[in-house]
């Protein structure tokens, strides 16, 4: 067999011990960051829940989940040693805001400081979605109008005896229709 024909193979095994050996490494960093943790430090499990350690055992670990409750753990459920900083910034919700690095604002019209063209370009919009109200010029204006209220109340109530003769009317006429026999009422 000429080198050729096995440098495929060659290659392929060569890939598989490095992907081995990276494997290998990370899981003695885990092991290691186990091995490490002290009883009140703060972890994180591999399922997310965070925790204080209690008391360390061979295979276990013995974690104070919230004041008052313990739950216990294999040492391999554990998945992230936390430093107490950061431990008390997940507890406590706060995010840390560091003064001296600048903070980028979420628009870039706050970088310019410019807030009378801001202003300006809010004015310029026009709304595409509803037509503007339109002034009644045949309406006279509001302090020339002067109303009786007992006028008022007279217009209305006619209106509404008004509608419902309409209406009276309209079954009316569907009675007829329906003892006629029309079309519409088979």
């Amino acid at each position: 067999m000429s080198i050729v024909t096995l440098l495929p193979f060659i290659v392929l095994i060569g890939a598989m011990f490095l992907m081995t050996r990276s494997a290998k490494k990370k899981q003695q960093a885990a092991q290691q960051m186990r091995n490490e943790m002290q009883p009140g430090t703060g972890i994180r499990t591999i399922g997310g829940m965070y925790a204080t350690v209690k008391e360390i055992h061979e295979e276990s670990v013995l974690l104070e989940v919230a004041p008052g409750v313990h739950a216990i753990y294999a040492k391999n459920a554990i998945g992230a040693v936390l430093a107490d900083d950061e431990y008390n910034r997940i507890l406590d919700g706060a995010d840390p805001i560091k003064t001296d690095e600048p903070v980028v604002p979420d628009d870039a019209s706050s970088l310019t400081g410019d807030v009378a063209a801001e202003d300006a370009e809010k004015a310029e919009k026009i709304d595409l979605g509803k037509d503007a109200p339109k002034a009644d010029a045949d309406k006279p204006a509001a302090e020339d109008v002067k109303t009786d209220d007992a006028a008022s109340d007279k217009d209305a109530d006619a209106d509404a005896d008004e509608a419902k003769d309409v209406a009276k009317a309209d079954a009316d006429t569907a009675k007829e229709d329906k003892k006629a026999g029309g079309a519409d009422a088979k």
